[in-house]
């Protein structure tokens, strides 16, 4: 494989990569009560050690009472929290790395397997957990206009801890994405609507009151999905036009990157190109994007949830569209997981050392 193109490096405001290889986020929960641990910095410390160019931490909660729905997940919001994360970037900056934290709200979701419960029942755009099943709280305007205060002071602190950048998480079923979509969004207020521009106003005040907390100059990053964790064919927007409305106003309200996340990079958003989601997003918007799904495996991230195992794959389609300029920065996932030193080894050429990966990966931090 030639890899050259995903070893050069790129510069974005606050960003500075080495290369073009992200680290995405992967929920871990090793953060008892909220507070990541010495064991955290040291595995965020080992990807910034082998060369991975921005690592993206795992989800990491803002300050609203039912934004989590496990108690391991950590926090971006409190002392003992913030004391944590300082850490890590402390750590991460000493081995040479870029990072910046994923802010997240869960909004509506089940209850954790543990039994236990946050202190406040769970909130969302209109009580749904999943299409026609209510559960939890519809969110007043005030809980909106905290809620989008919160995000904004996790940014900011973000910042003021000395991070690279902030990634505000926009998919995946969780607050923001319950928002976009229009089975579990039925509000009849200005955040809700029928069409996807529409219910894109709170990730638009969310965007912009990050922005106003950070300043102008620092990088901010937009996690989005079509699919659903109920749905893992389901597309918000269904024709390029669509794709439009929803995601320049979101750019235009100050994100600089825009996260685009499928199951397999190799599959069409659209019929009638091979574009992938993120090779769309960057035409409609010129913004920079990153691409991630199933990135150096020949399973997808579903497999290990029902107990298969994934492979090592070629990267020459990945390369391939990378040299066509269909997306800027890739985010690799489980891979980096299970093998802090992917990165090295795929830019040394020593293909024979990669490492597939199992559910048994998930029980412990590398």
């Amino acid at each position: 494989m030639n890899t050259n193109s995903l070893f050069q490096p790129f510069k974005l405001k606050t960003l500075n990569m080495k290369n073009r290889f992200v680290m995405a986020p992967m929920t871990r929960s090793f953060s008892p009560d909220g507070i990541p641990t010495a064991d955290v910095a040291d595995y965020y410390r080992k990807r910034a050690a082998g060369d991975v160019g921005l690592i993206l931490s795992e989800g990491t909660v803002i300050d609203r009472p039912s934004s989590s729905n496990d108690p391991n997940i950590p926090h971006f919001y409190g002392e003992k929290a913030l004391a944590g994360w300082n850490r890590v970037i402390q750590d991460v900056h000493t081995a040479g790395g870029q990072m910046g934290p994923q802010i997240w709200h869960q909004g509506i979701q089940a209850d954790h397997r543990s039994g236990w419960l946050p202190s406040a029942e769970f909130e969302g755009p209109s009580g749904f957990v999943n299409p026609g099943e209510s559960k939890g709280k519809a969110m007043t305007e005030s809980d909106i206009a905290d809620a989008i205060l919160s995000y904004g002071r996790a940014a900011s602190d973000a910042k003021k801890l000395g991070f690279d950048t902030v990634e505000i998480h926009g998919a995946h079923g969780y607050l923001i994405d319950q928002f976009f979509w229009d089975q579990v969004n039925h509000r009849t207020d200005n955040y809700g609507g029928k069409t996807l521009a529409e219910r894109s106003r709170f990730a638009v005040e969310v965007v912009k009151e990050v922005r106003r907390q950070v300043g102008d100059d620092f990088a901010v990053i937009l996690r989005l999905s079509q699919w659903k964790p109920q749905d893992y064919n389901f597309k918000l927007a269904a024709n390029p036009a669509e794709m439009d409305s929803w995601l320049n106003p979101i750019v235009d309200a100050g994100v600089d990157i825009l996260h685009c996340s499928q199951r397999r990079f190799w599959e069409p958003e659209f019929e009638g190109s091979d574009l992938n989601f993120a090779g769309w997003a960057k035409k409609i918007t010129g913004a920079a994007t990153i691409t991630v799904g199933s990135v150096g495996l020949n399973g997808d991230f579903t497999a290990a949830f029902r107990g298969e195992a994934s492979q090592p794959s070629s990267l020459d389609e990945l390369v391939r569209r990378m040299d066509r300029g269909d997306f800027d920065l890739v985010a690799v996932g489980r891979p980096l997981l299970a093998d802090p030193a992917w990165v090295q080894k795929i830019h040394a050429g020593r293909v024979d050392e990669l490492q597939g990966f199992t559910s048994a990966a998930l029980a412990e931090l590398v």
